[in-house]
């Protein structure tokens, strides 16, 4: 499944950071609030956690990222604290940087750093603002399009209109 400009703009629409997007989004995403070491952290981070029939992740995650992080400066400097907090571990665990791991070593390492069972906070330890600012930010925006939605079976995600035949069906 492919993620396309439409998803980026129902994702933004669903954070509530559409505004002005569709003006934006055809700028190259390092020319953002966010750099473009936190944009490929937040791709490699991305092809993690995405199931593996999505395609675009490259595109959808950095589009989204650097509107998301538009206007909003704390936003952005706490996605570039989450990023250096993931790397400075995947340095000491594995010598490299988090963009620079394979997929089986960048699974490895969000696992060993364990943001998979980490209550996601901005203000908590590395960990729990990697998963706020990284990895929940990213399924939400997933998980918020109607590509993303129909991976996970929810038909209409929020924001995004389905027409009357969506509500008139009887159950299945």
């Amino acid at each position: 499944m492919e993620l396309t400009r439409r998803d980026v703009l129902a994702a933004l629409a669903a954070s509530g950071a559409a505004a002005g997007a569709s003006v934006s989004l055809a700028s190259d995403p390092g020319d953002g609030p966010v750099g473009d070491h936190e944009v490929d952290t937040l791709v490699a981070v991305a092809r993690v956690v995405y199931p593996s029939a999505v395609d675009g992740v490259e595109s959808f995650v950095g589009q989204y990222s650097v509107e998301r992080a538009r206007d909003r400066p704390e936003y952005a400097s706490g996605v570039a604290d989450a990023v250096a907090a993931l790397d400075e571990y995947s340095r000491t665990w594995e010598d490299a940087e988090f963009v620079d791991l394979d997929a089986e070593r960048a699974d490895r390492t969000l696992s060993g750093f364990e943001v998979d069972t980490a209550d996601p906070d901005p203000e908590g330890s590395d960990r729990e603002r990697v998963r706020y600012y990284l990895v929940n930010e990213l399924l939400y925006a997933l998980f918020s399009t109607p590509t993303g939605g129909s991976l996970a079976g929810i038909e209409n995600p929020q924001g995004h209109p389905g027409g009357t035949t969506s509500y008139q069906r009887g159950p299945e």
